[in-house]
C-alpha cells in the first residue's frame, strides 16, 4: 500500500512538471496569451508587412498596448491589411500612426504606435491610414549593393591616399591666344 501511494505523489509530480514546461513553451513561442482587459479593435493597411505576424505586440514608448489580431490580404488595394486588438486601457488620437519595427536587427517584428495629437480617440472600427511598412532587410543590402556596383572606382595607387584637386590650366600668354605658333 505504501508503495502505490508514493507511485501517485511521483505521477501527480511529473504531469504537473509536464504541463508547467508546455506552459512556458507557448508562452515563450508567443502562442499562449492570457489577458483578461476588454480589447476594441482596429485596422491598419500596410504596403508591406514583412514577418509580421499574428500575435506580434503593438508597442507605444516601449510598452505593449495591444496585440495583432489577424493578418489578411486585400485582393482591390494590394495590400496587407492588419487587425489589432487594442487595450482599452490605453487611448490613443485618431491621427495617430502606425510603424512596423523589429526587436535588434533580426529580432521579432513589431507594431510602433506613435499618438498624434487629435482630440478624438480611436474607438472599434476604426481605419488608421498613416502607416510606414517594414524595412526589408533583403531590400537593403541589394540597393546598397546596386548603389556600390554603380559608383566609379578610384584608380589603383597601390595605396590609400587623398583626392587629388583639380588642376587649374595656366593663363593663356598671347600667342597662344591667338592660336598661332612662335
Amino acid at each position: 500500500m505504501k508503495k502505490s501511494k508514493n507511485d501517485v505523489w511521483v505521477g501527480l509530480f511529473v504531469v504537473l512538471g509536464a504541463m508547467a514546461l508546455l506552459f512556458l513553451a507557448l508562452k515563450s513561442a508567443n502562442l499562449l496569451h492570457l489577458n483578461f482587459q476588454d480589447n476594441y479593435q482596429v485596422v491598419a493597411q500596410f504596403d508591406n508587412i514583412g514577418g509580421l505576424k499574428p500575435r506580434a505586440a503593438v508597442k507605444s514608448a516601449g510598452v505593449v498596448v495591444g496585440r495583432v489580431a489577424s493578418v489578411t490580404f486585400d485582393d482591390k488595394t494590394f495590400q496587407a491589411r492588419v487587425l489589432l486588438d487594442m487595450d482599452t486601457r490605453y487611448a490613443f488620437p485618431k491621427d495617430s500612426s502606425l510603424k512596423i519595427l523589429t526587436s535588434g536587427l533580426l529580432g521579432e517584428q513589431y507594431i510602433g504606435i506613435e499618438p498624434g495629437g487629435d482630440m478624438a480617440n480611436l474607438k472599434a472600427g476604426d481605419v488608421i491610414s498613416q502607416t510606414q511598412s517594414a524595412v526589408v532587410l533583403e531590400n537593403l543590402i541589394s540597393q546598397f549593393l546596386f548603389n556600390k556596383a554603380a559608383e566609379p572606382e578610384p584608380a589603383a595607387t597601390g595605396a590609400m591616399s587623398e583626392p587629388m584637386p583639380p588642376t587649374v590650366a595656366p593663363p593663356a600668354t598671347g600667342t597662344e591666344a591667338s592660336g598661332r605658333t612662335p
